[in-house]
């Protein structure tokens, strides 16, 4: 679905799924940060024409997985009450003593993590898992086990855990709207990549890795 004319209240939306900051949004539109903000306070507002073409222009080159975070903030399904949890599908795929990481870009940072991918309603987290890991780093992998799953401490997303191993491929960052690097680190050396407490701990106990 396209936006017919822009508001403030979907601009934020497409913000909330680009991840930026205020400040990061602006830059990409060629606005003052305030003019940002003011959406924020005032959704109703209908920015002016060169606005709206630039919206147009970021929408249209967003990613898939972009243009589905905003079509679920902008369109939510009619039949959606009560409303479902995101469902996110991880994939720990393990090549002999290395594991598959990507570096997200978060919000103006980058925060290294395993391969994931959202989860539609009555979809497979298991065929999600192994569809996004290819689809972002180019490896294809086979599901070993399942290893639990949990809300998200800090998205609230219902995240399924899968351990995976290697197939075959080369890994690529194949997803440069969502991340920064891809990378095969040794797993001993996990824990410099992504802190123990943000890991879920069944990945750790999978790995051997200590909490």
């Amino acid at each position: 679905m396209d936006v017919i004319s822009w508001t403030g209240e979907q601009a934020c939306q497409l913000q909330t799924a680009l991840r930026l900051s205020n400040e990061a949004f602006a830059d990409q539109l060629g606005v003052h940060r305030r003019t940002v903000g003011d959406w924020h306070a005032r959704p109703e507002i209908v920015p002016r024409a060169e606005i709206q073409a630039a919206l147009d222009t970021i929408y249209e080159r967003s990613s898939a997985p972009v243009r589905s975070r905003f079509a679920r903030l902008a369109w939510p399904s009619a039949d959606s009450s009560p409303a479902q949890a995101l469902r996110v599908a991880i994939a720990v795929v393990l090549r002999g003593a290395e594991v598959l990481l990507v570096q997200r870009r978060d919000d103006g940072a980058l925060r290294w993590q395993f391969p994931a991918g959202i989860v539609k309603p009555g979809g497979s987290s298991e065929a999600v898992a192994i569809r996004e890991t290819y689809a972002e780093t180019g490896i294809h992998c086979a599901v070993q086990q399942e290893l639990g799953s949990r809300l998200h401490p800090n998205s609230g997303a219902s995240c399924d855990y899968f351990l995976a191993d290697y197939l075959t491929g080369e890994a690529a960052n194949l997803d440069t709207d969502e991340n920064a690097s891809v990378a095969w680190v040794p797993v001993s050396d996990l824990t410099r990549f992504i802190p123990p407490d943000r890991i879920y701990r069944p990945v750790l106990d999978a790995l051997g890795v200590p909490a």
